[in-house]
């Protein structure tokens, strides 16, 4: 009995929504109102418009790169020897000036042996004045014996001197006359001997030198390796150095931005046989500066150096080289810290197109068209042909006139044709201007 009471209590309830659904169609349908007709034009749209002319522009080229000193001492020991010097301060990271003393080894066994050739020099000038003056003495011997012999020889032939006198005569002064030639080979090997004396004293002279290790030029040192007291072997690795005269950064550029950029730079003529890249292209002419990533504001001046051989093998990426001089020169840790050795850097290169360009923002190019109102403020659709992107802004080759307005707003739909009202956006216009001259801010980079 229950159950069906519930199977009831159901029923009524659908049938009921029903005949409420029911009569609320029935309602809205008899006080339904027909769609309005209007003869009146629908109102022009809106919309902000730049107008196109040709602008001074600079080309860029922007990638990434580390730096590096541009000159790094590796210390090596060329001589062995116990460390006896040590500079107080010879530790990673220490600023040093150039001539400083850094490292000295145990000079002594190199003294010893300048000494040693020194003593061998004066012995063989000493034995060459003796030689000379014994050589002089003998071939004065020698021409008295030489006289002897042609009279005994001419008394011989008389019958006046005996055989045995003859021969005695020429045995003597055949013994003469090596004497002589004894002598006169040994000034002769003097000076070999000199010269082998000289070059021992030579190479214990750069030993000795060696035996010191003075900063060639300011130096930020780098790992150190070597202690006092310590016994260091030939070749044996000391310590690093950089050089505070100048960092490099060797910046990875896409080939088509460095293309456009060196393509602007090339000089018309060149000489016959021309080898040397910055003969062919002017480096000077490109302007360089870097920005440390992650920290903006810290930036540096630079200049291109060189283009080194060869396209990255990870990103097919064109390497150019940035020096920057005495990056330290204007230092302000931590506000401003110098470029050094790892970090990492923005690279941008720009040198100024030799004409002016026709330029737009990116944002209003719609799949190869441009929105364009026309003079009675009726919206044109334009194909137009784009030379190349840079950033925000597209350079258009062909399809736009100076003079015609632009449609920089996004039209939803966009209707050849239909009415516009356009207002000129003065602003855009003036930061169209200052992007086409590289005028920009470091978020804006970012």
């Amino acid at each position: 009995m229950i159950g069906l009471n519930q199977r009831l209590g159901r029923f009524l309830a659908v049938v009921i929504g029903l005949a409420i659904g029911a009569a609320l169609l029935v309602f809205f349908l008899v006080n339904r109102q027909a769609p309005e007709h209007s003869d009146s034009p629908p109102a022009p749209k809106v919309v902000a418009v730049i107008e196109a002319q040709p602008l001074a522009f600079r080309l860029e080229a922007r990638g990434h790169g580390v730096a590096r000193p541009a000159e790094t001492w590796q210390a090596v020991a060329n001589v062995s020897g116990r460390v006896v010097e040590r500079h107080p301060h010879l530790e990673s990271g220490t600023l040093l000036r150039e001539g400083t003393l850094l490292l000295a080894l145990d000079p002594s066994r190199y003294e010893l042996a300048i000494a040693e050739a020194e003593a061998e020099l004066t012995q063989l000038e000493a034995e060459e004045a003796n030689t000379r003056r014994l050589l002089d003495l003998e071939r004065q011997a020698l021409d008295l014996a030489e006289q002897e012999l042609s009279r005994i020889e001419r008394l011989a032939a008389t019958g006046a001197v005996s055989t045995s006198q003859r021969d005695a005569q020429r045995h003597s002064t055949v013994g003469q006359r090596q004497a002589v030639a004894t002598l006169e080979n040994t000034l002769a090997l003097l000076p070999a001997q000199r010269e082998r004396a000289s070059v021992r004293l030579a190479q214990a002279r750069r030993d000795l030198a060696d035996t010191r290790f003075e900063a060639p030029y300011d130096l930020r040192l780098g790992e150190v390796d070597v202690e006092l007291h310590q016994f260091v072997g030939a070749g044996q690795r000391l310590f690093e150095a950089d050089s505070l005269a100048a960092a490099e950064v060797e910046a990875r550029l896409p080939f088509s931005m460095v293309r456009r950029l060196l393509g602007r730079v090339a000089p018309v003529e060149l000489e016959p046989g021309t080898l040397d890249l910055s003969e062919r292209i002017d480096l000077d002419s490109i302007d360089a500066e870097l920005e440390l990533v992650g920290a903006p504001g810290v930036s540096w001046e630079g200049r291109v150096v060189r283009v080194a051989s060869g396209l990255d093998p990870a990103t097919r990426a064109v390497r150019v080289v940035v020096r920057v001089e005495e990056p330290w020169r204007d230092a302000r840790p931590p506000d401003h810290p110098p470029l050094q050795r790892d970090m990492y850097t923005r690279v941008r290169l720009s040198t100024s197109s030799p004409v002016a360009q026709l330029l737009v923002p990116a944002s209003a190019l719609h799949q190869g068209e441009l929105y364009l109102a026309d003079e009675h403020d009726r919206l044109v659709r334009r194909p137009v042909s784009v030379a190349f992107q840079q950033g925000d802004l597209a350079v258009i080759e062909s399809g736009l006139t100076p003079g015609e307005r632009v449609i920089v707003d996004d039209l939803q739909p966009a209707i050849e044709g239909m009415a516009l009202a356009p207002r000129r956006d003065v602003a855009l216009e003036a930061r169209l201007t200052a992007r086409a001259l590289g005028e920009v801010t470091s978020g804006e980079r970012q």
